[in-house]
């Protein structure tokens, strides 16, 4: 587990060339806001947008948001200037779009450990091509190297679902495979995984269904297209009372003398082994960083 835990439940794209939508990121309360030069940004304005984006990093004002820029490509004719201008902003992340295999992510920690990007400023990966999720193992492994930065994926699932021509369903059937794949991946190598985006923002309960969906599966968080999104999925991936209050009664048990060495004890009738006791520690953890972070808002 990592000695440090940032809840990542809500994590909200906004728009680098909207002033207004980078103004209201600093009253919402996502645990992260993701300011877009790609997807979002017109082609005409995304020169204007990165000056934008990077001003409102160095301004600051987010408070305890965590605050990720993506940038364009590397292989586009903004990939380079987006990485080289993020990096002297210096956010809490980087996050990387159409990543195919390795080099990509090892090619853009090259470039921000050549202009001394501060070791703060982190890599996450947007896993949204086939050849991502084919490479999604060899991908995360690169996070077993420290000068690679990379701690996060991210799902970009309505590119998955365009490149591979698979119908977009509400039990999401066709993806499941490749969802599940890349969390395997993330977590064999200490990663945290982010959904893919909700597209009908007015659709309340088909979006609590599928951020049940995700948690299911494994995820951390979910990435919103709305600021409207983001507590209902606050809510959904904040740990429960009944398991935080399982998870203490876990930890206390081992915590007792007699259990100290043992690796399989009972817990009010229940067999619990020390895999419970990890995964209740992590839970324990993340419910106390949330509290921390709703008290701020």
């Amino acid at each position: 587990m990592k000695a440090n835990i940032r809840p990542r439940r809500s994590v909200l794209y906004m728009p680098g060339a909207n002033v207004r939508a980078l103004e209201k990121a600093k009253s919402l309360p996502a645990d992260a806001v993701i300011l877009d030069l790609e997807d979002s940004v017109a082609p005409e304005a995304k020169v204007e947008a990165r000056e934008r984006v990077c001003a409102a990093v160095r301004e600051g004002g987010y408070g305890r948001r965590e605050l990720v820029i993506r940038t364009n490509a590397l292989e586009t004719v903004w990939g380079t200037a987006d990485l080289l201008a993020a990096a002297e902003a210096a956010p809490d992340a980087i996050l990387i779009p159409k990543v195919a295999h390795p080099g990509d992510i090892i090619s853009a920690a090259k470039i921000l450990k050549s202009v001394n990007a501060p070791e703060r400023t982190r890599i996450w990966a947007m896993m949204e091509t086939p050849q991502a999720i084919l490479y999604a193992r060899e991908i995360a492994a690169v996070a077993m190297d420290p000068e690679n930065r990379l701690e996060c994926f991210v799902l970009g699932t309505n590119d998955l679902l365009k490149e591979s021509r698979a119908r977009a369903l509400d039990n999401r059937f066709a993806i499941v495979p490749w969802l599940a794949l890349t969390i395997v991946a993330a977590r064999a190598f200490g990663l945290d995984i982010i959904d893919g985006v909700y597209n009908d923002f007015k659709d309340e309960e088909g979006f609590r269904k599928e951020c049940e969906h995700g948690r299911t599966l494994g995820m951390d968080g979910k990435t919103l297209i709305h600021p409207s999104q983001v507590g209902p999925c606050n809510d959904v991936f904040t740990p429960t009372d009944e398991e935080v209050e399982w998870s203490r009664k876990i930890i206390d048990a081992f915590a007792q003398p007699a259990n100290a060495h043992k690796g399989v004890i009972t817990v009010e009738g229940k067999m619990v082994e020390r895999l419970h006791l990890v995964m209740a520690r992590r839970t324990a953890a993340i419910a106390h960083a949330v509290r921390e972070i709703d008290d701020w808002f």
